[in-house]
């Protein structure tokens, strides 16, 4: 058995992503994680963006680089420049790791504008455009599960682009995502296109439901034993969705014809607050034909201190009852979820203005500088 907590979680079946991507850890310490942890692939949104691109030095000179060549230009397509060579570096680190996993792992996610969330054709026409741009087989567009985005993700994977389906909280939503995904793939087989690749994943968003519903078992008094329930029951159901959407005879022909599952992706691993562990949700949802995606502190802290098991498997009959008795103790499950997929897409699309509204203020001081 492998000493590495990390290298373990492959051993179960789970693939580790790493939730953060700056330049200075381009090539050197990617191929170094990729080695000695197993790393399997790279997700980015707005957010790790405007810290990687805004604070420090880092991309000074590039930004310079980049108004000598374009001129002042809109701070959108500055981002967008600087944000396709950090996939483009990241992606060719993982190529070995694409060819080898015969594509199934090795992607590196890029996210379309938030803007684009509620615009299905808008959210196509971008996500092809994207990907001719990025020009890597394992380059993966990151698509919010909105309506719009749902009908976008079945179209890009018609037209052969891997997609990471983003912004996901129930397991209603999670099916819808699945559904999505196979009738793109069905669109391909019936135009003879292959569909062992694009391969897709679903990102089920977990610490944040906790904190919701935490919130809510506090006003209403509740027991501490039903506290940091609520995220791993959820994440268990979807699981059994999975299984069902993917292991049952409705994925049969494509599964036949080479097709990959649409794998669950857990994303918002860290814990929120001091209340958990911080291998909490990691450690619970270990298990097979998953992919875990980590943020800085989790990913150090799991390397440190993680203790691999299949647990993900623990209790799953029982993970319904389990939310039925969250429900019992006055916890209004679904408006949780409602409330988070608005709250998600806002804040991409707050964090993507932010962003831009820094790259534009950094661009103009080194304009001038």
């Amino acid at each position: 058995m492998a000493e590495n907590p990390l290298l373990r979680l492959a051993e179960l079946g789970q693939s580790v992503w790493y939730d953060n991507i700056h330049r200075g850890m381009l090539p050197e310490t990617l191929q170094r994680m990729a080695a000695s942890d197993g790393l399997r692939g790279v997700t980015s949104n707005p957010v790790i963006f405007q810290k990687a691109i805004c604070d420090g030095q880092a991309y000074d000179a590039a930004i310079r680089d980049a108004l000598a060549a374009t001129g002042a230009g809109d701070p959108e397509a500055l981002f967008e420049h600087l944000a396709v060579a950090d996939i483009q570096a990241a992606a060719d680190v993982l190529r070995p790791v694409y060819e080898a996993e015969g594509g199934q792992d090795g992607f590196v996610s890029l996210e379309l504008s938030p803007e684009c969330a509620h615009d299905a054709a808008g959210s196509v026409s971008e996500g092809l455009r994207l990907q001719r741009r990025v020009d890597r087989p394992n380059a993966m567009i990151k698509v919010p599960a909105t309506e719009a985005g749902l009908s976008a993700v079945e179209e890009l994977t018609a037209q052969g682009v891997p997609v990471n389906v983003t912004l996901i909280f129930g397991v209603a939503r999670y099916r819808q995502a699945a559904a999505a995904y196979q009738r793109g793939l069905q669109r391909r087989l019936a135009a003879g296109e292959p569909v062992a690749t694009p391969v897709s994943v679903a990102s089920l968003f977990v610490s944040r439901l906790d904190a919701k519903v935490d919130a809510q078992l506090a006003a209403a008094g509740a027991p501490q034993a039903l506290y940091g329930r609520a995220a791993i029951a959820n994440a268990r159901c979807a699981y059994a969705a999975y299984r069902e959407a993917f292991h049952g005879e409705a994925f049969g022909e494509l599964r036949a014809a080479g097709a990959q599952p649409q794998r669950l992706l857990w994303a918002s691993t860290g814990v929120k607050g001091e209340r958990y562990p911080e291998t909490y949700y990691v450690d619970a949802l270990a298990g097979p034909e998953t992919v875990t995606t980590l943020p800085p502190a989790t990913y150090e802290a799991y390397r440190r201190d993680g203790a691999p098991a299949p647990r993900l498997l623990e209790g799953l009959d029982e993970a319904p009852a389990e939310l039925e008795r969250l429900r019992e103790a006055g916890v209004d499950l679904e408006g949780a979820l409602e409330a988070l997929e608005a709250e998600g897409v806002e804040a991409f699309v707050q964090a993507h203005r932010q962003l831009l509204a820094a790259l534009e203020e950094k661009a103009r001081a080194l304009a001038t500088a």
